[in-house]
């Protein structure tokens, strides 16, 4: 089959959105596909993020670029929705242009592998004679609750104190829900943007999702009976999981420089799982008075923690706390989280849930305290502590931050023994699932494989 892969020469061109937490998992689906034998693989970002975006990898394929019309910066000085309007319109130009120029080099695409943040690509694909393929990189419980809102079955804004759900996930409460979808009155532009990922849904000829079968099993099953759907993650690179694809040993993408050797050498020094591990992703933000909270609650735990505060942060940090805890804990502002979550050392991870930092922790059996900000991550959150069984959720206040009691017990519930040792069993089994998933004749090892074949049968 490698040798009829070869004489094909297929060319898939992957589209990312410009985050790090989308761009990473299409750079590890490129390298799955590129190993399952698609001669020609191109990554597309916005000329804006290739200029900004630090350590972006050596990949072995070209990465391209297109207009969202801010090649100088200046989209966050725009409203959401201007953003969007105008990214529509330069983002199709700039791919389409793309696209003619790698079909008039002799390396034409045959199918376009695109972020459902950007709608519009879709279009262009077919207008231009491509497949196409939707690439999630959230849950499909979050998918699926999208996929309502578009469809209007769930009605917006919701009303209901519980909310049921076809397609295989367990009644939701208002806290469960995508922010955007809970909070659809305060901002009903973006509500719809969010919805907007399942535009013309009918049309596409795949859906990946960043899941894995076992995870979300009655989703997915239900999903794929509408859509052609594949679950394809996680996407991780291949050296914490399978260690199928050579030298596939990190993300490389980072818009941040990570604090690598003073993380291992402190962790080092420390027993087996009696490190809290904290870190809100390279996104969220939580408030100042949050931060305070977070703060003191470590210290009083009196557990050694490693703490990852971007410098954007660090202000909202009590004044001399890192001095005061410097006995305690370690303070940085980035770090190469899966060598983190790898290390024997750290028993808990607390995290806003972010969909990536999920399934690193699941692979690496890390549990969970799960503080969600915004977006998935109150999903994410619900299905980490009451369906998968790997964590806790902390409970918000009534003016809606967690304080530092709050924050005390939900680590002291998963460090220490009794019920945080159920959790760890269950991180254990998840972590195994995880593995064969990805490895040969995994779930998500076969997905990949069958879309390869069927692109070659075209």
């Amino acid at each position: 089959m490698e040798n009829v892969k070869q004489e094909r020469n297929l060319h898939c061109l992957l589209l990312a959105f410009p985050l790090q937490g989308h761009v990473n998992p299409m750079l590890q689906f490129s390298k799955r596909l590129k190993h399952k034998g698609i001669a020609r693989i191109t990554l597309a970002v916005t000329k804006f993020f290739l200029k900004t975006a630090n350590h972006f990898p050596s990949v072995s394929f070209p990465v391209e670029t297109i207009s969202d019309g801010f090649d100088d910066g200046g989209a966050g000085e725009v409203k959401p929705v201007e953003y969007y309007e105008i990214c529509w319109k330069i983002g199709s130009e700039t791919l389409a242009q793309l696209i003619e120029r790698l079909r008039s080099s002799g390396s034409g695409v045959d199918c376009l592998i695109y972020d459902p943040f950007y709608p519009w690509a879709l279009d262009v694909a077919k207008k231009l004679g491509l497949k196409a393929a939707m690439f999630f990189t959230q849950s499909n419980s979050v998918n699926l609750i999208y996929f309502h809102a578009y469809k209007r079955e769930l009605v917006l804004p919701v009303t209901e104190a519980e909310i049921r759900i076809r397609g295989g996930l367990s009644a939701l409460t208002r806290e469960d829900l995508p922010s955007f979808i809970r909070e659809y009155e305060s901002d009903p532009e973006i509500a719809e943007m969010m919805i907007r990922q399942f535009r013309n849904v009918e049309m596409v000829d795949w859906i990946f999702v960043n899941t894995f079968y076992e995870l979300e099993k009655e989703v997915c099953e239900w999903m794929a009976k509408i859509f052609p759907l594949k679950t394809i993650g996680p996407t991780i690179p291949s050296s914490y999981v399978d260690r199928r694809v050579p030298d596939d040993n990190e993300y490389g993408l980072s818009i941040f420089t990570p604090i690598t050797d003073p993380c291992t050498n402190w962790l080092n020094k420390h027993r087996t799982k009696s490190v809290i591990y904290v870190s809100f992703g390279s996104f969220a933000q939580p408030g100042a008075e949050q931060m305070e909270e977070l703060a003191i609650a470590l210290k009083i735990t009196k557990m050694p923690f490693l703490w990852v505060v971007r410098a954007s942060e660090e202000a909202k940090l009590p004044e001399n706390y890192t001095d005061e805890v410097s006995e305690q804990g370690l303070i940085v502002t980035w770090c190469r989280q899966l060598d983190v979550l790898a290390h024997e050392t750290i028993g808990c991870f607390v995290t806003h849930c972010g969909w990536n930092s999920t399934l690193e922790a699941i692979s690496s059996g890390v549990p969970i305290v799960a503080m969600p900000q915004w977006s998935d991550q109150s999903t994410n959150a619900k299905l980490v502590a009451d369906v998968w069984k790997i964590g806790i959720r902390v409970r918000k206040a009534e003016e809606g931050i967690v304080r530092r009691g709050e924050i005390i017990r939900c680590i002291k519930h998963v460090m220490e023994c009794g019920i945080g040792e159920e959790m760890r069993r269950s991180t254990e089994n998840w972590k195994k699932l995880t593995r064969e998933a990805v490895d040969e004749g995994g779930s998500s090892d076969i997905n990949i494989e069958e879309f390869v074949s069927s692109l070659m049968r075209l």
